[in-house]
């Protein structure tokens, strides 16, 4: 499959760069009865939008304005390929032309030149985080689509430069700092995010995607597994590292009776995360991911130009001191988009 398409039955197809005239998407496959709007997909674009990201966040402030162009009539779709627009209005392509031979350290520039022979040094085109904005647009319609099947998905930060929250509760996250899952820590990320940015350094963190309502059944033995379609989904995300299900790495410090789930109603416990065997068991699903700092820092690093002779470069621009919290609604998009595909693949199964 192209790697701008995610999906097999429920598929969205981006396009767009960072410092390009737009960016957007088709979706297909989103069964037609769906309530869906602008104002819908709107929502969840403006936690992500340039400008939303509080203390880290970009100087570069853009609206991140919807258009619906296809595939939706009197408020509901019509099971026909939705596509949409979100322009981009807030370019500044000249912050880039001073470095624009030097490869910055942590970017793909040295690996789009080894693919394509060429690269959009303009913010790093199609490799810019900017193009996240389409996955958040189709996300919010993945998520009408399951709001009708009951499926609820929230997501919230809950470790921010090295300091982990000492309780998680996703009530209220979406509107604190950083998406914080616990409000007593948001004093501690602060001070953290104001000394790394006095040294001009960026961090990152740790974020938690939890879905509850999901039915038990989901997902396709045995490469196609709900958590490997979770972690892939994820995974596709530039600033992610990592991803865990569940327990995740603290499982291999377990024994098997310390990390087994009884089988009792009511469940006692959650620790495989909602999937067994690949599939979902009615729990709660949750995922976490590992978001590295954002690499453009205002701070020297040894590089190469693209001839191989060494240099070194202080990034410019306008950029994030952290991906969170605006990437806590593109994983949460991600998971979204992972979940409708796995319901309709489940109902052409079991109608």
């Amino acid at each position: 499959m192209h790697g701008s398409t995610f999906g097999d039955l429920f598929r969205l197809t981006t396009y767009g760069e960072s410092h390009g005239p737009a960016l957007g998407g088709v979706i297909d496959g989103c069964p037609p009865g769906v309530a869906l709007s602008e104002a819908v997909i709107q929502r969840d674009l403006d936690r992500r939008r340039p400008g939303a990201g509080g203390l880290t966040g970009t100087a570069r402030k853009e609206p991140d304005a919807v258009r619906l162009l296809s595939g939706v009539f009197e408020g509901e779709t019509t099971g026909t390929p939705i596509g949409f627009v979100i322009e981009n209005t807030n370019q500044r392509s000249g912050d880039y032309e001073a470095a624009k031979n030097l490869l910055r350290p942590g970017h793909a520039d040295g690996t789009y030149l080894a693919k394509y022979g060429r690269r959009d040094y303009r913010g790093g085109g199609r490799a810019s985080a900017r193009e996240t904005a389409a996955r958040v647009a189709g996300g919010a319609v993945a998520g009408a689509m399951l709001a009708a099947c009951g499926v609820t998905v929230v997501a919230y930060t809950v470790e921010f430069g090295g300091i982990p929250c000492a309780a998680a509760d996703a009530d209220g996250a979406a509107d604190r700092p950083f998406c914080a899952a616990d409000p007593a820590v948001v004093p501690a990320w602060e001070a953290r995010a104001r000394e790394a940015m006095a040294s001009g350094d960026s961090l990152g963190g740790i974020v938690e995607v939890r879905a509850t309502g999901v039915p038990a059944g989901l997902g396709e033995p045995v490469f196609d597994k709900l958590d490997a379609r979770l972690a892939y989904a994820l995974m596709g995300v530039g600033a992610v590292k990592g991803v865990e299900i569940g327990n995740g790495f603290a499982a291999a410090r377990l024994t098997g009776s310390a990390n087994n789930d009884p089988i009792v109603a009511p469940p006692e416990s959650n620790r495989a995360g909602g999937i067994l065997g690949g599939i979902s068991n009615g729990q709660p699903v949750i995922v976490r991911a590992a978001v590295k700092p954002i690499p453009s820092i205002a701070v020297p690093q040894r590089t190469s130009d693209v001839a191989g002779n060494p240099a070194e470069i202080v990034v410019g621009g306008r950029h994030d001191r952290s991906a969170i919290p605006r990437v806590v609604p593109v994983l949460r998009a991600m998971v979204l988009l992972t979940l409708a595909d796995m319901v309709l693949l489940q109902r052409r199964l079991r109608p």
